[in-house]
């Protein structure tokens, strides 16, 4: 698996940098896969470099498939993550194997960022954890302003459903969620 995880980094940098979305001056991709980088490192600091390269690899050129591009709804939205999960796989394994990562190692992150195995694969649940951290933490305010009042707690709920119970105890230590979304992450 020997591979240059700095490499591997720089050139999941160097694709999001050119997201024409732009959050706080910068490309969001870009901004969005340092976020989940240091929620990675705060949350598992003894990753592997595959999960490290999947945390930031989790939006490599999100942009380049609009959610416009599919139907409304939950079918449209599932339809769109799928395929959004299978092309950063394989960009991301792409990436890696530039980067001189084995085989191994490229069809892994495939695995991860296509969240097979979520529930029942450590990795993959680290990598749904450290997604959900990096919602709560820089996105769930402003995605919420967006969202009918009444539609809150079923995405909350979805949320803490993802996470590993390590995952919902961290999140009830670190975030002061309100009563009742509070009483979703001890369920």
């Amino acid at each position: 698996m020997a591979g240059d995880l700095n490499k591997a980094i720089a050139l999941i940098d160097a694709a999001n940098a050119a997201d024409p979305t732009l959050e706080d001056g910068q490309p969001a991709a870009r901004l969005y896969g340092e976020r989940m980088s240091s929620e990675l490192d705060r949350l598992f600091p003894d990753a592997s470099d595959v999960l490290k390269i999947a945390s930031r690899g989790q939006h490599v050129e999100r942009w380049k498939l609009p959610r416009k591009d599919y139907p409304e709804g939950r079918a449209g939205y599932f339809a769109w993550r799928k395929e959004q999960g299978r092309r950063h796989g394989e960009r991301v394994a792409g990436i890696m194997a530039e980067a001189g990562y084995d085989e191994a190692a490229q069809e892994r992150v495939g695995v991860l960022l296509r969240k097979e195995g979520i529930k029942r694969d450590d990795e993959v649940q680290a990598l749904e954890d450290v997604i959900c951290f990096t919602f709560l933490k820089w996105y769930f305010s402003p995605f919420a302003d967006t969202q009918k009042p009444e539609a809150l707690p079923r995405i909350v709920e979805r949320t803490a459903a993802k996470m590993s119970v390590e995952g919902r105890a961290r999140a009830l230590q670190e975030f002061d969620l309100p009563e009742p979304f509070a009483a979703m992450f001890r369920d």
